[in-house]
């Protein structure tokens, strides 16, 4: 009698651990036959990241973790045309096939999501994570469409958002926005990076026709450090989506370049071409400007 109830208890429990793998290898197979199909449609990009559908423009939050490069962008899910920004999501191991991953940040009651950047916070300044489990954190630009409607110039902050779960789900600061505007336009597009030499973050960020930087301990924290690009280069519209990053010269000496691009108002007319500044850090810049390196 026991032992036939030990029976039907283990043949029952061996049926259920099957279904449950069998159901699991289906729902990877249908993934991967997903995945593979985007690569066979008639006019899907091969080489070029395109999402799922509907509209997506800038690039985002570049960046790797734990074998991972994650990939966001501004994602409108509801139309073809541009409208309210998400950030989309997507993953890959070797930047050339992407999977899909959902929508990782949505507007709320500050703003749109525009452009911005994400960084591993490998220290945990934040708090927002551990040592051993770091953060990943996005910081973005709040566009706060309503209050451009009503005619007021203050309508763009600085957010940020977090995951403990490599990316898989986001989670809005609840003290957001960690930026606030000083009343200007065009206040927006923060690329984030750690400064090691100072031991403290620093954000690039684009200010109607020039560069300001603002530094913080903690990513939650701002301080005005410098504004750069008064008078230098093209000032025939806004600057936007900068970024800041260190390369190896070929004489082996590391700079800091900056990246600014123009839209509208480049030198030639066209949208929109870039300027390259290389630049050394401290806040306090000298630079070498070479000629813009495209023309739109």
């Amino acid at each position: 009698m026991n032992n036939q109830f030990y029976i039907r208890i283990f043949t029952l429990l061996t049926f259920i651990g099957a279904m449950v793998t069998s159901c699991v290898s289906t729902h990877k197979q249908d993934s991967a036959q997903q995945v593979s199909a985007y690569y066979t449609e008639p006019y899907r990009p091969q080489y070029h990241f395109t999402p799922d559908s509907m509209w997506m423009n800038d690039p985002n939050g570049m960046v790797f973790y734990d074998g991972e490069y994650h990939l966001f962008y501004q994602y409108y899910p509801d139309s073809t045309v541009w409208g309210p920004m998400h950030w989309g999501h997507a993953i890959s191991t070797d930047l050339t096939h992407w999977e899909h991953l959902p929508i990782a940040i949505y507007p709320d009651s500050l703003g749109w999501i525009f452009s911005g950047s994400a960084v591993v916070d490998w220290k945990n300044t934040s708090g927002l994570g551990n040592h051993e489990n770091p953060p990943l954190i996005a910081v973005f630009t709040y566009h706060f469409s309503p209050g451009q409607k009503a005619g007021k110039i203050d309508f763009q902050t600085q957010g940020m958002a977090y995951s403990l779960d490599k990316g898989r789900t986001w989670k809005m600061y609840e003290e957001n926005p960690v930026l606030n505007n000083p009343g200007i336009q065009d206040f927006r597009d923060p690329k984030v990076c750690w400064y090691e030499e100072g031991q403290k973050w620093i954000m690039t960020l684009a200010v109607k026709d020039h560069i300001s930087f603002y530094s913080s301990a903690n990513l939650k924290s701002w301080v005005h450090e410098s504004d750069f690009g008064f008078g230098v280069g093209a000032h025939g519209g806004v600057w936007e989506c900068p970024d800041l990053f260190k390369m190896k010269g070929p004489d082996g000496v590391e700079k800091w370049v900056l990246f600014v691009s123009i839209n509208p108002g480049g030198p030639n007319g066209a949208l929109p071409p870039s300027t390259l500044l290389v630049i050394s850090m401290g806040l306090n810049l000298s630079m070498k400007i070479p000629p813009p390196i495209q023309f739109g």
